[in-house]
């Protein structure tokens, strides 16, 4: 008897016709409302960046096809949308480099990752899609500001901010990382710039106390808890000599108030210019512009060697009514606090480091353990010594009657600080939302009515960034002369634009009403549909965009818009797809396609049979070690690819790709295909 002979078809072929049964049929359309159960799965969007997905973008989209499809199999009315984060830098910054208008790149793209998406076989409703570039999209994000607007959350300032010379426009400073832009990695610099910024601390309690309650990673919750920040103490007032005025400090150890031997301003501070001697001026202003060239980052970096200028002026400790210099040194930030500290050499490694170096007293307030090496300040809790007042007292007990005693001499109060900083929101940039203002000489910033929503983005041929601080918006007089909506004067737009972020503060909502013409989302819909029960994405947003959500939801739950405290239930960051690397002696970098990878964790190279050790590292395009998933689609079939990226490790683990385990699946579905 002849054996059967089963051929295999291709299974990218099987692909194509099961997906288009699926399209056709209109399977994975969410109801509008939902009537049982009820499952809102999202997926952090993506930036349709030029190259397309990489086989690290599919990870998140597969483990949350897999739990909709068990949802729905489990009679849930599953929401699971798709949609485009479309504004930005990047889109900008290729525009530039290509010449192409980043309208025509980003719809391009977005019809790459599309059909990249669906080649997978996801479940996504793509009659929700949404685009953050669309006019029916940013409209509502230009009225979202004008609420904050309207709130006294949105406000005009002109300050010193974090300036990227290459992006050549503001960042806030979550977007500096390490004193470089996170976009590009160039150093960044402080500019004094108009800026419109939000008041996030407004919200940092609130922010800090709900996130209780979620199912974050405890990762996620303690950089959100880290960048808020807070922190209990009292500011305490420092009477500058021979005048009445004083500098308030925040401290979160009043009790050493005692050991304060100097006073140290930032070196921005405002009231330095007012209160220098004449003969420190031109010192103090070569120290200020040696200060302004460098990041926060480097400012506050430990091990720094420190520097400073004494100002030639005084203020008088509030306790002993001892006189203390007053210092500018860079490792104070004005941003932080008021801008000033006072200086206890003996318990801050920076206040004592400086000290040695300046030759300024130290003087110890707090007994510090038998074995404590005396050559070093000692940061800890203890009992108070040198200070008449609190000498004897634990340290609980010292602050309290440190504040107690101040606010009687009406010296100082209790306060709570927070490290977080309002949001920077002006972009210097073309490619962004307009920002919903227009700038009248005698009504001053009036918001656009509500009515004469969307302000649309005006075509314009020449977008490149002006390096001046306006956005290239500034130069079409068309758009940017307008009447004064209050008085009907003659009156500008606002120029600037609004950062990427904006659009992916609010896009979970318009996932559940995406047709709305009269509102941003149904009331009665988003009730039905909030909060989103799981939200899958990467690590890369515990801080920024995360955050940033949180605080406009909290907006708008104040406004009675939405229903719930915050927007997402269930966090789960998906591991990093990593892959092998090899750059040879001459500097050049190898394809992973060139790599034989080996089960010991060695490669060959395949054009010369040499054997060399490959490092593990972030798939990207600078190395070549970037991995197409249509390639892995075309080959192997959507289901060898999905099922590869979910046996390769726990989802939230970071692990390498290897060609040689997808061949592993791949041969385990023919077996079972025949």
């Amino acid at each position: 008897m002849e054996p059967i002979i089963i051929e295999i078809p291709k299974f990218a072929d099987i692909d194509k016709k099961q997906q288009k049964i699926w399209k056709d049929k209109k399977l994975f359309k969410s109801p509008v409302k939902p009537d049982k159960k009820k499952f809102y799965c999202l997926d952090m969007f993506p930036y349709p960046s030029g190259e397309g997905l990489h086989v690290g973008h599919p990870e998140g989209y597969t483990a949350s096809d897999i739990i909709c499809r068990f949802k729905k199999m489990n009679n849930f009315d599953v929401l699971h949308p798709m949609g485009w984060d479309a504004f930005g830098l990047p889109a900008e910054n290729y525009a530039i480099n290509t010449g192409v208008h980043p309208e025509i790149t980003t719809q391009k793209n977005i019809d790459n990752f599309k059909r990249q998406i669906n080649s997978l076989g996801l479940c996504y409703d793509w009659e929700r899609e949404i685009n953050t570039t669309s006019p029916d999209y940013y409209k509502w994000t230009q009225w979202i500001f004008i609420q904050l607007f309207k709130r006294g959350l949105a406000y005009e300032d002109t300050i010193p901010i974090n300036w990227c010379p290459s992006c050549k426009t503001g960042l806030a400073n979550e977007e500096v990382f390490q004193g470089s832009c996170e976009r590009c990695q160039s150093p960044v610099e402080k500019k004094n710039l108009r800026q419109w910024i939000l008041k996030i601390t407004k919200y940092a309690d609130r922010l800090l106390n709900d996130l209780d309650g979620l199912d974050w990673p405890n990762s996620t919750m303690s950089m959100q808890k880290n960048w808020i920040g807070r922190s209990e103490g009292a500011q305490i007032h420092f009477k500058l000599e021979n005048s009445d005025n004083f500098i308030p400090v925040f401290s979160t150890r009043p009790d050493t108030v005692y050991g304060a031997t100097y006073m140290v301003l930032a070196p921005e501070h405002p009231l330095i210019e007012k209160i220098v001697s004449p003969d420190k001026q031109n010192e103090v202003k070569i120290y200020q512009q040696k200060a302004s060239g460098k990041s926060d980052l480097e400012r506050t970096e430990l091990q720094k060697e420190k520097t400073g200028v004494f100002i030639g002026s005084y203020v008088i400790n509030p306790l002993n009514d001892k006189k203390i210099p007053i210092w500018i040194a860079d490792y104070v930030l004005l941003g932080y606090g008021t801008g000033a500290i006072m200086a206890v050499p003996a318990h801050d490694e920076r206040d004592y480091e400086f000290a040695q170096k300046f030759n300024l007293p130290i003087i110890n307030v707090v007994k510090s353990p038998k074995d404590w090496d005396a050559s070093k300040a000692y940061c800890g809790e203890g009992i108070s010594i040198n200070s008449e007042l609190i000498n004897g007292l634990k340290t609980p007990e010292a602050k309290k009657k440190i504040i107690d005693f101040l606010v009687c001499k009406n010296a100082g109060q209790p306060k709570i600080n927070f490290k977080l900083r309002d949001w920077i929101f002006s972009r210097q940039r073309y490619w962004g939302e307009p920002i919903p203002i227009i700038n009248c000489d005698k009504c001053g910033a009036v918001a656009v009515n509500e009515t004469d929503l969307p302000v649309l983005l005006p075509k314009a041929e020449k977008y490149q960034p002006t390096g001046t601080g306006e956005s290239p918006l500034a130069d079409i007089d068309s758009w940017v002369n307008v009447k004064c909506p209050k008085c009907h004067g003659h009156a500008k737009r606002e120029t600037n634009t609004m950062p990427q972020w904006a659009g992916s503060c609010w896009y979970y909502l318009r996932f559940m009403d995406p047709l709305n013409k009269k509102e941003f989302v149904s009331g009665e819909i988003e009730k039905l549909w909030s909060p989103v029960d799981l939200y899958i994405g990467g690590a890369e947003h515990a801080v920024l965009h995360l955050l940033y959500a949180r605080f406009w939801h909290k907006v708008l739950y104040d406004m009675g818009i939405v229903s719930e405290k915050e927007p997402f239930k269930k966090l789960v960051h998906q591991g990093m797809i990593l892959s092998y690397a090899y750059c040879d002696k001459r500097g050049i970098y190898r394809q992973y396609s060139q790599l034989d990878i080996k089960d010991n964790g060695t490669a060959v190279l395949k054009e010369t049979g040499e054997t060399i050790k490959p490092v593990v590292e972030k798939m990207s395009k600078s190395k070549k070690n970037v991995i197409n998933p249509d390639e892995i689609i075309e080959k192997y079939g959507a289901d060898a690819f999905r099922m590869y990226e979910m046996f390769m490790g726990p989802l939230e683990m970071a692990k390498p790709w290897d060609i040689n385990g997808i061949e592993g699946i791949y041969r385990f579905l023919k077996r079972i295909w025949r």
